[in-house]
């Protein structure tokens, strides 16, 4: 297989940029799948079920390609927290996060020769709380706006890390080592 097979189902830069650790030769497509659970489902479930429809609906017109759907949710007190509605809602996200251990699940689908091969990772996450003249400076600028929970660690959100347990990539959205390591185990690199 050539490594210009691999696609990824996503649209996300920083899963674009991730993806170039792991190989140069790859492509995205989006995969357009609505992002919508049963009642009940927990966040882990949440992801694991968006990154396998999101590899399924790209790979049922790649057959022939390793096809990598991915799904992050941020988890805290047991309420998935996905990316903010509205100003309200990124504050809403970041009073709750800030000096609360939380969880980034980052779920991973590859469906490659006929099979689906799937893992997530978790990593354990703790940020120093916020005052109200930095929420509201936070809050203020487009970073919360497009990502799971409000922030990305690789941002201003950086200031506030306390403490993290698990893989940095994976918050990022992409647990690298383990993709990469799927990737040769399946023979689709």
């Amino acid at each position: 297989m050539a490594l210009s097979d691999i696609i990824l189902a996503s649209a996300s830069p920083r899963r674009r940029e991730l993806m170039g650790l792991i190989t140069e030769n790859f492509s995205c497509i989006e995969s357009h799948v609505p992002e919508i659970c049963p009642p009940g489902t927990s966040a882990l479930e949440e992801c694991q079920l968006f990154a396998r429809q999101k590899c399924e609906a790209v790979a049922a017109g790649h057959p022939e390609s390793a096809v990598i759907g991915c799904d992050t949710v941020v988890e805290c007190r047991g309420e998935a927290l996905g990316k903010p509605r509205n100003r309200e809602d990124a504050r809403r996200m970041m009073r709750l996060l800030g000096g609360n251990e939380h969880l980034v699940h980052t779920a991973v689908c590859v469906s490659f020769r006929g099979k689906m091969h799937c893992f997530t990772a978790t990593t354990a996450v703790l940020l120093f709380p916020m005052g109200n003249g930095e929420l509201e400076e936070y809050i203020s600028t487009d970073e919360p706006y497009d990502k799971a929970g409000a922030y990305g660690i690789q941002g201003t959100m950086s200031r506030y890390l306390d403490r993290l347990s698990g893989d940095y990539f994976n918050v990022l959205g992409l647990p690298v080592s383990r993709l990469w390591r799927l990737l040769r185990e399946i023979g689709a690199l």
